[in-house]
């Protein structure tokens, strides 16, 4: 199940603030800020989603994400790579390379990554 932009950047802050009260996310957003109803019903439909649980402090809820911001995203890229480029890495890897524009000290870093986890799967 996916979330809505402005459910993602709800979530955004939750995983940064780890546990938080309605207060603390309010607190979160930049200027303007939601409405507290607004707030209140995204979470509703993320609970309804079972992205986020919370647990009750007399009149307040202090709301925790169930999903961790690795497995949201890892996730959607397997999806992006399954719809998109044929379920090939290399061709996610390949347009990933070629399209966004990365320096030549962005592409050693990559290559280095990927060096490290060819050995680590040698071992």
């Amino acid at each position: 199940m996916k979330l809505t932009e402005t459910e993602e950047t709800l979530m955004g802050y939750l995983w940064q603030l780890g546990k938080a009260f309605m207060k603390d996310l309010l607190d979160a957003y930049p200027e303007p800020k939601p409405a507290p109803t607004t707030v209140a019903t995204l979470l509703r439909r993320m609970i309804d989603k079972h992205f986020v649980a919370y647990t009750e402090f007399g009149n307040s809820r202090q709301y925790y994400p169930l999903v961790s911001k690795h497995d949201y995203f890892t996730t959607h890229l397997d999806g992006l790579i399954t719809n998109f480029f044929d379920n090939s890495s290399a061709q996610f890897a390949s347009f990933f390379t070629q399209s966004s524009n990365l320096t030549k000290a962005e592409l050693e870093d990559l290559k280095k990554i990927i060096d490290d986890q060819i050995k680590k799967r040698n071992a």
